[in-house]
């Protein structure tokens, strides 16, 4: 599959939840820390707070849809643990492991589940996927939100992630179709619309769709869902500061997308400049159409005899798992991380 993005300059929707590094030289801060780690950081952990409500939506779906309590969870591109994290407080019983790449998101990740009291069962792992399958256990429930076109190869992950799942178990996906609207139509400078220009712009990329993937990694796709993202005032106390973040990272792929004139509009509205011309102003917050949801099942639900979905779905004969070790796949236990500060 090719996964080259035909329109580089644009950013991709699922930054705001992913933390894979893709520079060779990254700008670092006074502390040692990847400036676009901790940029990262920031945003993965204001979404997740401001949009509390819709992260819950999602792990009470899966509960719906899960076939019993998961015993054990895998998140794939965990980044701060905001989802894992969601996760385990969602099925109180389950023991959750949380893979990225980045050991600045996975040191987040550790102080986190220390100061949660959950340290005894969410456990960073680092891992490059694309290097292979980290996690030996047999998992209940994989999650991946908004990670896999990350992968240069997603349909060897989902087959991994395939042979990683018990009879039963789940696999759940999810994307975002575009950064959330912070802005009212009449921001107090320059023309009304700057937001929906701003849209129109950069959000000309069709929404990400994984139901063929999943078929051809050999799971039964079981329920695809549309979450509506539509935040009434009074909005929660981050959501300036998330506006905030989020248009400053679009603002960066504007450059010769919009006119002089908008680009000023929109900087002043970054830098929170006059009494209505800033991010606080806005009432609402909306994402429209939202996130989407996959839910997907590789095991031998309702099929008689306990014919695997493979079958079933014409895929293929199970392959022998692949081993990364090393490294790589280093528990992140909190001995193990570095001592630079960060988070996702």
């Amino acid at each position: 599959m090719d996964t080259t993005d035909p329109h580089p300059s644009r950013p991709h929707t699922s930054d705001l939840h992913t933390s894979h590094p893709h520079t060779s030289h990254p700008h670092r801060d006074h502390s040692g820390a990847d400036v676009g780690t901790v940029a990262m950081a920031e945003l993965l952990e204001l979404d997740a707070e401001v949009l509390r409500s819709h992260l819950s939506e999602l792990t009470d779906w899966l509960g719906e849809l899960a076939d019993r309590e998961p015993a054990h969870i895998v998140d794939l591109g965990s980044g701060t643990g905001t989802g894992a994290i969601a996760l385990a407080q969602r099925f109180p019983q389950a023991a959750v492991t949380a893979v990225d790449v980045s050991p600045q998101m996975l040191h987040r990740l550790s102080e986190k589940v220390l100061a949660l009291g959950l340290a005894d069962r969410v456990r960073g792992v680092r891992a490059d996927l694309d290097d292979g399958w980290p996690v030996p256990d047999t998992s209940d429930l994989v999650w991946a939100a908004a990670s896999l076109h990350h992968m240069a190869d997603p349909d060897r992950v989902l087959a991994d992630a395939f042979d990683a799942l018990r009879p039963g178990g789940l696999l759940a996906v999810t994307e975002m179709d575009f950064f959330p609207r912070f802005l009212p139509d009449d921001i107090g400078v320059g023309r009304p619309g700057l937001e929906a220009r701003l849209h129109a712009a950069l959000n000309r990329r069709p929404a990400a769709v994984w139901t063929a993937h999943l078929a051809r990694a050999g799971f039964a796709p079981e329920a695809e869902r549309i979450f509506v993202i539509d935040l009434p005032a009074p909005l929660p106390a981050a959501a300036a500061r998330y506006a905030q973040v989020c248009l400053r990272k679009l603002r960066s792929h504007l450059d010769g997308q919009l006119s002089a004139d908008d680009l000023a509009a929109l900087d002043t509205v970054i830098e929170g400049e006059g009494p209505t011309a800033s991010c606080d102003a806005r009432t609402s917050l909306s994402a429209p159409p939202g996130r989407r949801g996959w839910s997907a099942a590789p095991s031998d639900r309702g099929v008689p005899g306990g014919a695997p979905c493979r079958l079933r779905c014409g895929g293929r004969a199970a392959r022998p798992r692949q081993a990364t070790g090393g490294a790589a796949a280093a528990d992140a236990s909190p001995h193990r991380r570095p001592s630079t500060p960060c988070g996702s």
